[in-house]
């Protein structure tokens, strides 16, 4: 069973909604801030914060405290979690961005997300994160969907001048495309998805004439796309594990809840397909 509940002895940030915008027709733009974010400092381009919601009808709404909820509360009463990574941080003002995907009325985040105005106060933990692209890397492989995109999008504006490359993001379709800034050395490819989402995108990496020499690689979105682009990397284009991140943020199939509880098992089997491989 996931367990939603948040880190213990730690007290989340508040933040408000300072304004929101719809980037696509399905994406949300959302603008933090306030003294909660004070000393709120991303280092990484792949940073995220996790945000707290209580269900719909808990008898209580933000700011509140998690460990009085958790003690007092059944269990379907506590606030559940939802990652997002920093799609930008402004530390001039004091400006938390993140990107919220809409899928209809469904999940948490997203209807939040839709009906969030100024004003409205916001739990969050963070920031975690680990990976930004390697300066050094003779060109640079950035693949994922919009999931991902935030931290693709974020990784672009780090890279040194004169850096090499290859991006792939798998959107719903036109529509969905974003504007990005992108450098000479940067080839942007959009992935419009088919009936199966990862399909395409798997087929589009995979197919296309990429750079020789040291890539350093970034991967995420759907589990059984990532598990397919790792494979690629790992046995066909003999990327070291230690050139790439690779996480599957979500599957096809499964609720956050039901990935969360499943993804250690998920990414073990990977790990022991790649050693059945004979790959090092």
């Amino acid at each position: 069973m996931a367990d939603d509940r948040p880190p213990r002895k730690r007290t989340p940030r508040t933040a408000t909604v300072l304004r929101t915008s719809r980037v696509t027709p399905h994406l949300v733009r959302i603008v933090l801030g306030g003294e909660g974010l004070t000393g709120f400092a991303p280092e990484h381009a792949d940073s995220y914060v996790k945000l707290l919601f209580p269900p719909a009808g808990a008898p209580y709404t933000a700011p509140f405290d998690v460990d009085d909820v958790q003690a007092r509360l059944p269990r379907a009463q506590w606030p559940v979690t939802r990652t997002y990574t920093v799609r930008s941080w402004d530390a001039g003002p004091g400006e938390l961005t993140v990107d919220v995907v809409l899928h209809g009325d469904e999940g948490v985040a997203g209807p939040w997300a839709a009906a969030a105005r100024p004003g409205e106060a916001l739990q969050l933990f963070g920031p975690g994160g680990a990976w930004s692209p390697d300066a050094d890397a003779d060109w640079h492989l950035l693949v994922g969907d919009e999931t991902a995109l935030p931290a693709i999008a974020a990784a672009l504006e780090t890279l040194p001048a004169g850096a090499r490359a290859e991006v792939f993001v798998e959107v719903a379709g036109p529509a969905e495309e974003q504007d990005l800034t992108l450098a000479p050395g940067v080839r942007l490819t959009w992935v419009h998805r088919g009936a199966v989402a990862g399909v395409a995108l798997v087929a589009a990496v995979c197919g296309a004439d990429l750079p020789g020499g040291d890539v350093h690689a970034f991967v995420h979105g759907e589990a059984g796309a990532v598990r397919e682009l790792r494979r690629f990397l790992r046995t066909g284009l003999g990327v070291p594990r230690e050139r790439m991140s690779v996480s599957g943020y979500w599957r096809l199939g499964r609720t956050d809840e039901a990935w969360r509880a499943e993804k250690r098992e998920w990414n073990a089997a990977v790990e022991a397909e790649e050693q059945g491989l004979g790959v090092a």
